[in-house]
């Protein structure tokens, strides 16, 4: 890689050319005497995107360069000793932003809108400071096109612990036959689709169906596996954000019933979703309920005005039985009745010398 001299002081106009003055003469000079080291990244990414479009670039440094302070630079051709500063850490300018992230040791750069004349090297930096110290860079070469040659479906992607995730990426024509790798950024270790290397790890798998894509499948995620990945077809890449989410339990839950952890709207929803799986059987179930004891008190009231009625019918009954006896003693009292006796026969006395037949009594029946 070319000797650079980074400082921040110089911010040259875009595809000028650059005036040396005497002060930046007798710079450069004692640099070329001292001759001091330049510290770069070991890691040259060419990037590619579309005409229009926005990237992400995460930039990693030393833990040790953590208080220090970081820039996003920029010069048409690499070949220049000294670059445009376009934005500090955690300020915006233009279409360019700048966000540094401490506590993980990296910074992430952003740019909207990017157009044909934003191709070009940039550098992320770490300065160090002072005239012969050089500040500690990584040299990217961004590419804009209106039909990038590897693209991604998604830059950002997520998933909860233990479950599995899937980045598609994309490539040209003109890659078909180059080597595909699914890589990190973090530590640099990258993942191929032809394994050649046992002790890869057996949860990252590649297949490529020869034509225009190939998937990256990560399965059992962790929450180590959260961070900045790129998928690479040759020597161009596209970085992939990945989140892993951990997974939410009951006793996660502190004493004021607050949530400690994140909770996605997928867990938000089904959540919801099991709540109304509960509330709706009992619902239901509490109806059913209150239907039966409402059936039940009206059967009980109809049987007790049945009784009722029932009594008040043998009421009814008797009074006309009543009147038909009534009725039979009155007609029983239109008729008179006499009644009939049979005497046996008597022997006739001794003197007697005639016989007494049977000695009957008639009686006539007259209707009134």
């Amino acid at each position: 890689m070319e000797m650079m001299m980074i400082k921040k002081e110089e911010t040259l106009q875009l595809f000028d050319r650059p005036t040396v003055s005497l002060k930046k003469f007798i710079v450069f000079f004692l640099w070329l005497i001292t001759g001091p080291e330049c510290t770069t990244g070991s890691v040259n990414r060419k990037l590619t995107v579309q005409t229009g479009g926005s990237v992400i670039i995460p930039c990693y440094y030393d833990r040790k360069y953590k208080e220090h302070k970081k820039y996003w630079c920029f010069h048409a051709k690499s070949s220049y000793y000294y670059c445009s500063i376009l934005a500090y850490a955690n300020e915006t300018k233009g279409n360019v932003s700048v966000i540094d992230h401490p506590d993980q040791s990296f910074f992430t750069v952003t740019m909207r809108n990017l157009q044909h004349e934003d191709t070009g090297s940039y550098w992320c930096v770490e300065e160090i400071g002072g005239i012969f110290q050089m500040d500690e860079t990584e040299q990217l070469r961004l590419t804009v096109q209106s039909a990038p040659d590897v693209s991604v479906m998604n830059s950002s992607v997520s998933g909860h612990e233990g479950d599995n995730v899937s980045v598609q990426c994309f490539y040209t024509s003109g890659y078909q036959n180059e080597l595909k790798q699914w890589c990190r950024i973090k530590d640099k270790s990258c993942y191929t689709e032809k394994r050649t290397d046992t002790s890869q790890n057996s949860s990252v798998q590649i297949s490529d169906d020869g034509r225009s894509s190939f998937t990256v499948l990560m399965t059992g995620l962790r929450l180590s596996d959260s961070g900045w990945y790129f998928c690479s077809a040759g020597d161009l890449q596209v970085s992939v954000q990945l989140t892993v989410n951990a997974v939410v339990t009951t006793e996660e839950f502190d004493e004021k019933g607050n949530n400690n952890s994140t909770e996605s709207s997928e867990e938000q929803q089904n959540k919801h979703y099991g709540y109304l799986e509960v509330w709706i059987p009992t619902v239901v179930l509490f109806l059913l309920l209150v239907t039966v004891v409402s059936a039940v008190k009206l059967r009980k009231k109809n049987n007790i005005n049945n009784t009722h009625n029932t009594e008040v019918t043998r009421d009814g009954d008797s009074d006309a039985g009543n009147s038909v006896r009534s009725s039979s003693a009155v007609a029983e009292n239109d008729v008179t009745y006499s009644s009939v006796t049979v005497r046996p026969k008597t022997k006739t006395k001794a003197f007697s010398p005639v016989s007494v037949e049977d000695e009957v009594t008639y009686s006539s029946v007259h209707k009134q």
